[in-house]
């Protein structure tokens, strides 16, 4: 400190200005701390009498701080860019009662020196509104408290209230939709927190408006309250202890009392009327005079009605001419110009409201803009699942169907993520002009895995028995599974039921599509980073065990190709844990992957061997022959990992055309048998049983619990 003196040439003032101008601007950064001051600073006005040039200082500030609010709430695009309005409308209310008390003060203490006892402010107010007639003063203040406190103030207060109602009453359903959209596919998790956190916003911020709109309603009460008291002492005080005479005390105290009362509802009016335009706005987006303007001037008709009906008015005897008919040449020529103008700025080309100048790119008279060119790295995303329809189809995804097929793909990854333990990633639709119009194509991960033909306007019906259709329609066949069926007119539907037959919808018949598609092709759907997802996704109890598993005794890498190998053969993933122990077992005798996987089907043995018990509560079972056992026995080559099927092609042939043979027949009785066979020897016989029998399941005698009932039909 001595040495900033010194610095200053030994001026005490000078050292305490120039620490002032470096502490300025630090202070002026730390907002929390000024506005602690501007509270303390209301709250000292509340004790301590304040001279009248502050006073005056004061009531500017509070109008200038009346008008910024009414200006930022006429500008703001929706409410909850200015979520902290019940705070603001506090402190304008305490800053107007703090300035009440102080004017309280000087009018009572001060009122028998003259009518610049409370300041030029209120003196000013009081003169220029009463014009010398305190009647005249009385009836504008009146008027201005009873338009602020029954209309305005309870007009508002009603809408805080009834907004803040539905707005909580609404939040579950809000609250589902988020949820919908997420599990669809169509927003990802930060949009869903995002959407979450505005919606709990709102419902805050309406919550407080009601009770904020309390604090003007009983700031009206207070005016009101504090002009009669102010009126009443203050002739009490000018005639009893100062000796004034009756009439000037009247005159006196009435001017500073409806210049004080002004001076305080005038702010408070135009803080009333900007909370009523915040909460009279809250289902609007866009600032005031666009949703005003742009809605009423939106109907032309509407214009033009009011200007013939003020031309009418303009006619009749007595009544002004010049301001009826100008108005209403007014309004016929928005009624003319507007639409006009509305439908040139539809139509002005993107190119031209870019702004550019006459003739550079993009500019009037140039060349068009060149279009953003998209950056390399978006070529390399690939889409997991595409839906692409025909241009016939684009109906479904426009119409009340296309809400149907939208929701039937939310139930569908919720119904697979319940089934097989993943969530399916989000499918895109998209329109594909080179289709045929009522064509469409499943792809997964952007290659070709499933085609059909469906007719918008018909539903799809097939008989369970397999038998010919006797109705009127187009014979075709059922996309997914290839039945026999018949595109038959909506108008069949009840004929159709009436006689046993499946009647489905175009949405069902593509739902049921992308389901067999997407489980078929799960594995490859099956990520290294959906794998550490479903990790991180388990529960906090699950997690020693992951880290005691992950990576000490297999790798990511190494379980993802598990679980691919289960999803392979449809075996759910959703009991995560016991696949995680089944492979900490497994990893302490072997390293390899297919033999880790069958120790964790034989875990899963419960879960397996419920999956495929039929309606009758058994398995059924097709067994292998002792010989095929041997010969497939003998014909794997290798140790570890390179353990490989080395059988002749011929003896393969013959397999395969037992299996066919024996599944055929069962088929033909109504049967879905599984194939057992020995542990060694099922991925083997799976491997080759897949490639012409995919929906066949293989078994083999460690995953038959032990509580199963089986039942076997036959032999290969």
């Amino acid at each position: 400190m001595a040495d900033q003196t010194a610095a200053s040439g030994g001026n005490p003032l000078q050292a305490a200005f120039g620490n002032l101008r470096t502490a300025g601007p630090a202070l002026l950064k730390r907002t929390e701390i000024l506005f602690a001051l501007g509270i303390v600073t209301i709250l000292v006005m509340l004790v301590i009498p304040l001279p009248t040039f502050l006073l005056d200082l004061g009531l500017a500030v509070s109008f200038t701080f009346s008008v910024l609010i009414l200006m930022t709430v006429l500008s703001i695009q929706k409410p909850l860019e200015m979520s902290s309005f019940p705070t603001i409308l506090l402190v304008s209310t305490m800053l107007r009662l703090a300035l009440n008390m102080a004017s309280t003060r000087l009018i009572l203490g001060h009122g028998h020196e003259g009518t610049q006892a409370a300041g030029h402010v209120i003196q000013a107010f009081g003169g220029f509104i009463m014009g010398g007639n305190f009647i005249i003063g009385v009836t504008v203040f009146a008027i201005l408290v009873m338009v602020n406190f029954t209309v305005i103030t309870k007009g508002s207060g009603r809408i805080a209230e009834v907004a803040a109602r539905f707005t909580l009453d609404g939040m579950p359903g809000k609250q589902m939709a988020i949820d919908a959209d997420l599990s669809a596919g169509l927003i990802d998790e930060g949009e869903a927190k995002k959407r979450r956190r505005e919606l709990e916003e709102e419902s805050q911020f309406f919550g407080a408006m009601d009770g904020a709109s309390k604090f003007v309603r009983g700031d009206a009460v207070a005016g009101m309250v504090i002009t009669f008291h102010h009126v009443v002492v203050g002739m009490i005080i000018g005639v009893g202890q100062k000796n004034m005479s009756f009439l000037k005390a009247g005159a006196t105290y009435t001017q500073l009392t409806i210049g004080d009362g002004l001076v305080s509802q005038i702010p408070a009016l135009i803080v009333s009327l900007a909370a009523g335009l915040m909460v009279s706005k809250s289902g609007q987006s866009g600032s005031a005079d666009k949703a005003l303007f742009g809605q009423l001037s939106f109907y032309p008709s509407a214009m033009g009605l009011s200007a013939f009906l003020l031309c009418a008015l303009a006619l009749l005897p007595g009544l002004p001419f010049l301001p009826f008919i100008s108005l209403a040449v007014a309004l016929f020529a928005g009624a003319y110009y507007l639409p006009r103008l509305r439908k040139a700025r539809a139509d002005q080309p993107a190119e031209a409201m870019a702004g550019g100048a006459p003739g550079a790119p993009g500019g009037p008279g140039g060349p068009p803009a060149p279009a953003p060119e998209e950056p390399i790295s978006s070529a390399l995303a690939i889409d997991l699942i595409r839906l692409e329809l025909g241009y016939g189809l684009l109906s479904l995804i426009n119409t009340d169907a296309g809400h149907r097929l939208t929701d039937q793909i939310k139930g569908l990854r919720r119904q697979l993520a319940s089934e097989i333990g993943i969530i399916m990633p989000a499918v895109r639709i998209q329109d594909n002009l080179q289709l045929p119009p009522n064509a469409y194509v499943i792809r997964i991960k952007e290659i070709e895995a499933g085609r059909g033909d469906v007719r918008p306007n018909m539903l799809l019906c097939m008989d369970p028995r397999g038998e010919p259709i006797q109705l009127p329609g187009e014979v075709t066949t059922e996309p997914t599974f290839g039945l026999p069926a018949m595109w038959i007119e909506p108008a069949y539907r009840e004929e159709a039921l009436f006689k046993g037959f499946t009647v489905v919808d175009p949405p069902t018949v593509l739902t049921t599509h992308l389901t067999e598609v997407v489980r078929d092709n799960m594995a490859d759907l099956l990520s290294y980073a959906e794998t550490q997802k479903l990790l991180d996704e388990l529960s906090k109890e699950q997690q020693k065990l992951v880290a005691d598993v992950i990576p000490g005794q297999i790798g990511v890498g190494a379980l993802q190709r598990v679980l691919q190998s289960l999803l392979g053969e449809r075996i759910s993933i959703r009991d995560l844990p016991a696949i995680l122990e089944g492979v900490s077992e497994a990893t302490g005798y072997t390293r390899n992957i297919t033999q880790i996987t069958e120790h964790v089907r034989a875990r899963l043995a419960r879960q397996i061997s419920d999956s495929h018990t039929n309606d009758q509560g058994y398995i059924p079972l097709i067994t292998l022959s002792p010989e095929w056992e041997q010969a497939f026995a003998e014909s794997i080559v290798g140790d570890g990992d390179e353990r490989n099927l080395a059988m002749a092609p011929s003896r393969l042939q013959q397999f395969i055309t037992a299996v066919r043979q024996t599944y055929d027949r069962h088929a033909m009785m109504g049967e879905s048998p599984v194939m057992l066979t020995s542990p060694g020897i099922r991925p083997f016989v799976r491997s080759i049983i897949e490639r012409f029998r995919p929906a066949t399941a293989v078994m083999s005698q460690n995953e038959i619990h032990p509580k199963a009932k089986i039942k076997t039909l036959g032999q290969v």
